[in-house]
C-alpha cells in the first residue's frame, strides 16, 4: 500500500500566500505519511485579470512558487505532483504547466496543458484559455513511488484520446489536475473521473481549487481519488484541506487482467459514410 496526499486549495492572487498553503501542504503530507502530495491546476496563481495576473507570470527559472515547492519537497523528503502553474515560455507565450518534483527537490517531469478551455456556459460565464495561453505538444509519463504516473490538466480529462494514450504507455495513475466551474463539475465532474479510470483500469488522482477566489469566481472541488473499478476512495467535498488515500497498486493488475481493455484495443479502421 501506498499513501498519498491532496491538497484542494482556494488559490488567489497572492503569489507568497499561495505558496506559503503549498508550503504547509508538503510538510503536512509528509508528516501524515504520505509518499506523494498531489496538488490542483494553477496551484500558484488565479487571477482572470490578464493586466493584473502578467504582473506575476514569470519563466519557469524565475517562479518563486515552483522554486519555494522544490525546497518543500527537498526538507521533507517528499515527492510532489505540482499540478500546475502559469508560467512564461521562451517565446513569451504563457503555459499551464505541471511538475513532477522528486523528494531531492528535482524536477522530474513537466507537462504543458494540451486542451485548452475556451467556451461559453448556459450561465453565462465565457472563458478563452487560448486567449492567454499557447497549447502544449506532447505527453507525459513518468515513474513515481506512486506508481506510473501519467499527466493532463483538468480540461483534458474530456478527451479519452489523450488517457487511452498515457495508459498505452504504461501509465498506472493519471493525474487531473484541475479547476472546475461549479456548473461544469455538478454536471461532468465525477461521472468523467470514474470513466478514465474504468477504461484505462488506473487510478486516477484529481487535485482540485475550491470555493471563492479572490478574482470572483468559484470552483467546484470535490478532489477525487478514483481505484481502476471506478470506486471513489476519496472525495473531499466543497472545502479546502488536505486529504489522504491508500493506493494498492495490485488493483491495477488486478482489474486489467478481470476485464483486459487494453490488451483489446484495436485501432479503428476507417469510417464509411452512406448518402
Amino acid at each position: 500500500m501506498t499513501r498519498i496526499a491532496l491538497l484542494q486549495m482556494t488559490a488567489g492572487i497572492d503569489l507568497q500566500a499561495n505558496a506559503a498553503v503549498l508550503v504547509d501542504a508538503v510538510d503536512r503530507a509528509a508528516a501524515g505519511g504520505a509518499a506523494m502530495l498531489f496538488t490542483p491546476e494553477m496551484s500558484g496563481l488565479i487571477d482572470r485579470d490578464r493586466e493584473r495576473a502578467a504582473a506575476s507570470i514569470v519563466a519557469e527559472d524565475a517562479d518563486p512558487v515552483l522554486r519555494s515547492v522544490c525546497e518543500a519537497a527537498a526538507r521533507a523528503g517528499i515527492w510532489v505532483h505540482l499540478g500546475s502553474l502559469a508560467v512564461r515560455r521562451a517565446d513569451g507565450r504563457l503555459a499551464n504547466r505541471g511538475y513532477v518534483i522528486d523528494g531531492t527537490g528535482a524536477v522530474r517531469a513537466r507537462y504543458d496543458k494540451l486542451h485548452l478551455f475556451d467556451v461559453t456556459l448556459p450561465t453565462g460565464e465565457s472563458w478563452r484559455e487560448s486567449a492567454s495561453y499557447a497549447p502544449g505538444d506532447s505527453a507525459s509519463v513518468v515513474a513515481t513511488p506512486a506508481g506510473r504516473l501519467g499527466l493532463a490538466i483538468c480540461y483534458d480529462l474530456r478527451f479519452p484520446d489523450l488517457f487511452r494514450a498515457l495508459s498505452d504507455a504504461g501509465a498506472t495513475m493519471l493525474a487531473v489536475p484541475a479547476a472546475f466551474t461549479v456548473p461544469t463539475g455538478e454536471a461532468h465532474w465525477h461521472v468523467l473521473l470514474r470513466a478514465r479510470a474504468i477504461e484505462s483500469g488506473a487510478f486516477v488522482v484529481a487535485a482540485a481549487q475550491a470555493g471563492q477566489h479572490a478574482d470572483g469566481r468559484t470552483t467546484y472541488g470535490h478532489s477525487l481519488v478514483v481505484d481502476p473499478w471506478g470506486t471513489v476512495l476519496l472525495d473531499m467535498g466543497e472545502t479546502a484541506g488536505l486529504g489522504f488515500a491508500e493506493i494498492d497498486m495490485s488493483q491495477v493488475d488486478a482489474v486489467r487482467t478481470r476485464i483486459p481493455v487494453l490488451d483489446h484495443r484495436r485501432a479503428i479502421p476507417p469510417i464509411g459514410t452512406v448518402a
